[in-house]
């Protein structure tokens, strides 16, 4: 078996295949859905970013979870590497938070993350525990007219149906390895993201330049305000933290709630 770790921009570049049995270290948040999604591909170890820890620390959520299942678990700080970028992670990131199973194999906050990766690869650890399928992660929304809304626990699931529409989203609102094509995979009239608490180099605002340049409005909420990888959270619960300049132009603006938001993105022909 390869037991190389992996490197990865998102959870959702894990292939079932190639994952299985292998340390990875992926830069999506780390709440619940992120945790999910790798334990499923069959990981034995993972590190995630903290995402700014935000509501209810959801973005560290996901460590108690992988802990449930036996499977070891960190995350790196908001403040130290760029979320949505692996390399990043790797080359200056320093692990903010260890669940159990990790901080047993002499994981620990403070450590850099090249190095608690290099423990989890060494203890050949074995793949993770069947996880089972996680509650839906997509549901639609008040709309208007032919405009649809639909919230989505991860960005990873928009899909070609949702252009011309509004995604409401619980991902994280950094580019992945800072790609602009990476900001959203359809032409959709808006979409709306976590800002993971902004962090270093501003990585957690990072789509909403991307979104500008290819006409589509774009927002963050507050880390504080929802729960990451929840997109019903961002949608209840979620305060405007940033705009883009066509969001704002629309009637987006910072400190209006996410439903205020929609509802401008709908009005604007």
């Amino acid at each position: 078996m390869d037991v190389t770790p992996l490197v990865l921009d998102s959870v959702t570049h894990l292939s079932s295949g190639a994952a299985r049995g292998r340390v990875a270290c992926c830069a999506s948040h780390g709440g619940t859905y992120a945790a999910w999604y790798a334990a499923r591909a069959g990981i034995a170890a993972v590190v995630l970013h903290d995402a700014g820890i935000g509501r209810d620390r959801a973005g560290i959520g996901g460590l108690d979870w992988l802990a449930g299942h036996g499977v070891p678990g960190a995350t790196v700080g908001f403040r130290t590497a760029r979320i949505g970028d692996g390399a990043d992670m790797m080359a200056r990131g320093v692990i903010s938070f260890v669940n159990a199973p990790a901080s047993a194999l002499g994981l620990a906050p403070g450590m850099p993350c090249a190095r608690a990766m290099a423990l989890l690869a060494e203890a050949r650890l074995p793949p993770a525990p069947e996880a089972g399928e996680m509650g839906e992660a997509r549901h639609e929304l008040p709309g208007r007219g032919a405009v649809r809304v639909f919230a989505l626990d991860s960005n990873g699931l928009v899909g070609p149906g949702d252009a011309g529409h509004i995604v409401v989203t619980g991902s994280h609102g950094g580019l992945l390895g800072g790609k602009p094509e990476t900001a959203v995979k359809a032409a959709v009239r808006a979409a709306l993201y976590n800002d993971a608490g902004i962090g270093i180099d501003q990585a957690g605002i990072s789509r909403l330049p991307a979104l500008q340049a290819r006409g589509i409005a774009g927002a963050t909420v507050g880390a504080d305000s929802a729960l990451i990888g929840d997109g019903m959270s961002t949608w209840r619960d979620g305060i405007i933290s940033a705009v883009n300049p066509l969001a704002a132009a629309r009637g987006g603006r910072i400190g209006q709630s996410a439903r205020d938001f929609v509802a401008a993105m709908l009005e604007h022909d």
